[in-house]
């Protein structure tokens, strides 16, 4: 329903009341808790159980009345205030069909679980949004692994009930701890980049608070069933929300079921379930209490990343991992989640005060599965001596016969060799010994969070929030033997030195036992913020400031031979005291236009996973560990014209002294080993521009045009140390304590590996009246590079191990094309999105098509180069041939792929 306006002429009234009744636009019945206000005032009011409001108000002249609601569209209605009182009659609010697209922005955000090198986006942080550039990076751009901004996903905060659902280890959120329960997940609110927030002091990518409280959802029952051919191939869900009942008790039920024996790329199969329970009583008209339990299980097997070798061999779909065993497909690599999580929190709201406080406890594991090899050959089909290449690129000159050979192997045996493994482990020669095994690097966390947040109101012109939240968590680290594949026992050693891994425990290790390592890290924090927010007419302005108390400490139970004086008990405890400010001022020029400019600055601790040197086997902490710093400011220009809406940014942040730790097998100028190379003092730089516009055509079509220009580029050239095992080194490594410093490595300019730095959009989409639609979103994505090596451009890299000085034949011109980062070729892609609704019978029905990638276009959405070849003569030689051994390695994006989704609700 579409008002150009409602005049009311210039009186001397002090005070006009606006009244109207809010309805549902297809059952015409009246809307509960729906928000009305004047983006003027900013002070709504909500419909009452009859959808009726009244708002009083001061305000003259022309003014923007807005009425909004989660799964609703949002109406605009321009008023003209004077001195006689407003009706607005019967309002009709449609629900608004962009809710559908979460469930297909949960099947994108799946895939950042392809494997452990680090590819993912940020796009599963953005559902809440309905910022035009927002929605299209996260919709669109996201199929790519677009960053926004550059950030990775741990500089988003997602809270649940207010409580940090980002992980001690990496920083990052677990999407998979809620995945399925979109129903339950959708009463979203997002802070974007450095705004103020009324839930927490933030990151640099801003807060997303998902609300899982029974009483602010429309009671009834919603079924859907989906198909896709993405990560799952099935999805089963139903959901329902009782209402509150006259003794103020409310409840909401969700169950959901995702599986496929395999996903887009073969041999990647999914297997999940989830379980949602919240519970509340009212206990008066301005308290609340819940309860709630999540439940998500989630398995999947993941894929590889592939040199341009094995892509053209076996094509771009290619994956390794799988095998038939028995006639069925069997997959090596699993990662599996399984983290429950309860909550409780009470919620005191009267007027615009607010207390909350909330308690959580999660436990659980998440595992990642694979096979290890002991005194054997490696059973990995992509293994560079079973290629080509390894003939092709021999020393003593190209056997073209040997690679011919190997082709033709690879293509008759390029899957997982399960019935080869078993048959070498049962061998009379092995008498019981497992040459290899499945097994499991899991970890095992339990976490206990408490969480207050108070929202104080001084008048009507400032307000003070502040918070405190303390956490304490323990995460259990260990590899435990699943399947001895037909063997008897491990011997748990490291082949390669032939020590013991734990000289405590039995040197025989049976299925369901743990072997490797086995530690535990435990991490307190303690973080407080305050902020102070003022409102004026025309600007509005805030400073927060946070503080927070972290130690983290690790705790070994295995005595590895190879440490035997670093390996088992506590480490020191390190402790970290993080601070952190922003500010951001918004200043209106008019109703129509506004610029908002924020500025942060901040320091932290760094990553749990990057402060010790080898975790799996001793307690040594990265040399000189210090914190990191970061400072951040960005510019917005917001504007709604009729028929034009959008916003123009420029940001710059800068991320200062990280740290960095990263393992491989390396052969070097000093020796070859299996390595922890540390990387301290690395500084990171993003800056660029964001546009979102949106264009009414006409009442029933719009247009959109997205872009984002970035520049993400590494800013130091920090300092980088190997550190190994010396009882299994070689050379010069063996004569070393374990550490060697290779001074600085030269990566300043280079770009950071955070999806396409250039993205570009262009949309249409149709809005028919009888409740249909239908979009096309034409994508552009280029200016996307590979993560680099350290160890390659450091001074090590150009010395000859046999001389112990610089190659004789070295060419910088070379080196430096050797080295060169060029970026992934750009990507274009079409997608396409349709919509239906209707009403029968008093039951709401809806579906939803989207399918991406409409032209099948093959592409790489991401890739890094290996660290193998780690002197300049190896790198020459590998790549004489132009088809290297150890050449860089890809990910490829899906290909046409289609997300069907129907539901019914009652």
């Amino acid at each position: 329903m579409i008002l150009a306006g409602i005049i009311a002429w210039n009186g001397i009234a002090q005070e006009v009341s606006i009244k109207g009744r809010v309805l549902e636009y297809l059952d015409r019945k009246g809307l509960k808790g729906i928000e009305v206000e004047l983006e003027s005032e900013g002070d709504p009011v909500r419909t009452d159980d009859s959808g009726d409001f009244l708002l009083i108000s001061k305000s003259k002249g022309s003014q923007n009345l807005r009425i909004s609601a989660p799964q609703y569209q949002t109406l605009f209605f321009p008023l003209v205030m004077g001195s006689e009182d407003i009706n607005l009659g019967p309002v009709y609010l449609k629900r608004d069909l962009e809710t559908e697209k979460t469930d297909n922005l949960v099947t994108l955000t799946e895939t950042e679980l392809i494997d452990e090198a680090g590819v993912e986006s940020n796009s599963g942080f953005l559902q809440a949004t309905r910022d035009v550039f927002l929605n299209r990076a996260a919709f669109d751009f996201g199929q790519v692994f677009f960053r926004v901004r550059g950030y990775d996903s741990r500089e988003g905060a997602i809270l649940i009930n207010g409580i940090p659902m980002n992980r001690n280890w990496d920083g990052r959120p677990q999407w998979n701890n809620w995945g399925g329960l979109n129903d339950v997940m959708r009463s979203q609110e997002l802070s974007y980049g450095l705004e103020a927030s009324d839930h927490a002091f933030g990151r640099p990518m801003g807060i997303t608070l998902i609300d899982t409280s029974p009483f602010r959802v429309r009671p009834g029952i919603r079924i859907s069933a989906a198909a896709s051919n993405r990560t799952y191939r099935n999805r089963l869900m139903t959901t329902y929300h009782s209402g509150t009942g006259k003794k103020g008790f409310s409840h909401t039920l969700s169950l959901s079921r995702r599986w496929a024996e395999q996903g887009y790329v073969t041999g990647t199969l999914y297997d999940a379930y989830s379980i949602f329970l919240s519970s509340g009583v009212a206990l008066g008209p301005n308290h609340l209490l819940g309860l709630t339990l999540i439940n998500a299980y989630n398995s999947r097997g993941r894929s590889a990343g592939l040199t341009d070798e094995v892509a053209e061999l076996a094509g771009p779909r290619y994956n390794p991992y799988w095998g038939l065993l028995d006639g069925a497909r069997r997959t090596s690599r699993i990662r599996t989640t399984h983290e429950p999580l309860v909550m409780l929190d009470y919620d005191h709201t009267k007027n615009d005060f607010r207390f909350r406080i909330a308690a959580a406890f999660q436990t659980g594991s998440a595992g990642f599965s694979r096979i290890g090899y002991f005194d054997a050959p490696n059973p990995d089909p992509t293994y560079y001596r079973y290629l080509p290449s390894f003939y092709l690129n021999s020393p003593i000159g190209a056997n073209f016969i040997g690679a011919n050979e190997a082709r033709l192997s690879f293509l008759k045996n390029s899957q997982w060799p399960w019935s080869s493994l078993y048959q070498a482990n049962t061998s009379p020669a092995q008498d019981g010994r497992a040459a290899y095994v499945y097994y499991e690097d899991r970890r095992e966390e339990d976490t206990f969070s408490i969480n207050t947040v108070l929202n104080l109101p001084l008048g009507k012109s400032v307000q003070i929030d502040a918070g405190i939240l303390m956490q304490q968590s323990e995460i259990s680290n260990f590899s435990r033997l699943n399947d001895l594949m037909g063997a008897t026992y491990l011997l748990d050693e490291d082949t390669f030195s032939k020590t013991r891994n734990d000289l405590n425990g039995e040197i025989q290790k049976q299925e369901g036992e743990i072997f490797g390592y086995h530690y535990k890290m435990d991490a307190e924090h303690l973080t407080s913020f305050i902020q102070t927010r003022f409102f004026w007419k025309q600007w509005d302005f805030y400073v927060a400031g946070e503080y927070a108390e972290k130690s983290f400490q690790r705790d070994g139970f295995f005595l590895n031979e190879r440490y035997p004086d670093e390996s088992l008990g506590k480490s020191e405890r390190l402790n970290f005291r993080s601070w952190g400010i922003k500010s951001g001022l918004s200043c209106g020029i008019s109703s129509r236009h506004w610029i908002k400019a924020h500025v942060y600055s901040g320091r932290r601790p760094p990553l749990l996973k990057h402060m010790f040197v080898n975790p799996r086997e001793s307690n040594r902490v990265v040399p000189g560990i210090t914190g990191e710093s970061l400072f951040s400011y960005d510019i917005n220009y917001h504007l709604r014209l009729d028929g034009l809406k959008g916003r123009v940014s420029a940001y710059y942040t800068r991320f200062q002294h990280q740290t960095e730790v990263n393992f491989f097998y390396v052969d070097s100028g000093f020796g070859s080993d299996f390595v922890q190379e540390v990387v301290t003092g690395l500084d990171r730089l993003h800056k660029g521009l964001e546009m979102g516009l949106e264009y009414e055509i006409s009442p029933v079509v719009k247009a959109t045009v997205v872009a984002s220009v970035g520049s993400l580029e590494y800013a130091s050239n920090p300092e980088l140390s190997i550190n190994f095992d010396t009882s299994g080194a070689e050379g010069e490594l063996r004569q070393s304590e374990g550490r060697i410093d290779l001074g600085h490595t030269s990566v300043k300019g280079y770009k950071l590996p955070r999806g396409p730095q250039t993205a570009l959009a262009l949309g249409i989409e149709y809005r028919d009246p009888s409740y249909w639609w239908v979009g096309v979103t034409a994508n552009y994505l280029a200016n996307n590079y590979r993560d680099i090596s350290f160890i390659k451009r450091t001074r090590s890299f150009l010395i000859d191990p046999d001389t112990g000085s610089e190659f004789d034949d070295f060419d910088e011109e070379i080196h430096q094309s050797m080295l060169m980062q060029e970026p992934l070729p750009p990507v274009h892609l079409l997608n396409l999105t349709a919509g239906k609704s209707w009403l029968h019978k008093g039951r709401y029905i809806s579906a939803f098509l989207s399918v991406n990638n409409l032209f099948d276009e093959v592409f790489r959405s991401g890739g890094y180069e290996q660290s193998r070849n780690g002197t300049y003569g190896q790198m020459l030689r590998d790549n004489l041939s132009g088809s290297p051994s150890f050449g860089p390695k890809y990910w490829y994006g899906f290909g046409r792929t289609f997300f069907l989704n129907l539901a019914i609700s009652f």
